[in-house]
């Protein structure tokens, strides 16, 4: 995908909460709160804001731990999706816990979020397992798929 403009990608800081808080409400039906992104930049979590042209349109957070990191969070705004946006998030989050030492990424997706699905296998994530009834959905509870990719 081109762009007029290119992407800029920033450590989120507080902020950008509120706006960050905004976007995620706008893309998912079970949104993170406020305090769910301040307290994994309290954690000194990898936490990545997506710019273009000074708007914020995407974000990333990722967990370390020891060798192996865990994206936790990944968002696009509505109006920028289909854009390439989400693979230069997820490659840019790969490649700072490369350099700071994972071996190994590991994610979660709702088994409905086949776009997703296809994006992390795209970027060489493979399923590894089903986590039964993991996220909240409209009618009870949804299944989760596991996916982990070798970042060596």
């Amino acid at each position: 995908m081109i762009f007029a403009a290119s992407p800029d990608f920033f450590p989120m800081n507080e902020n950008d909460l509120d706006a960050v808080v905004r976007l995620e409400a706008e893309i998912q039906d079970f949104p993170w709160r406020h305090e769910h992104f301040r307290d994994s930049l309290q954690a000194g979590y990898s936490c990545w804001i997506c710019s273009l042209g000074g708007q914020l349109v995407g974000f990333s957070v990722v967990m370390p731990v020891l060798n192996e990191a865990h994206l936790l969070n990944l968002g696009v705004g509505l109006g920028f999706q289909g854009r390439g946006l989400g693979g230069r998030l997820l490659q840019k989050a790969m490649q700072v816990v490369r350099q700071n030492g994972a071996t190994d990424m590991f994610l979660e997706v709702r088994q409905s979020n086949e776009r997703a699905a296809d994006l992390y296998r795209n970027f060489g994530f493979r399923q590894i397992a089903t986590r039964q009834a993991y996220y909240p959905a409209a009618n009870g509870r949804e299944d989760a798929l596991i996916f982990k990719k070798e970042l060596l």
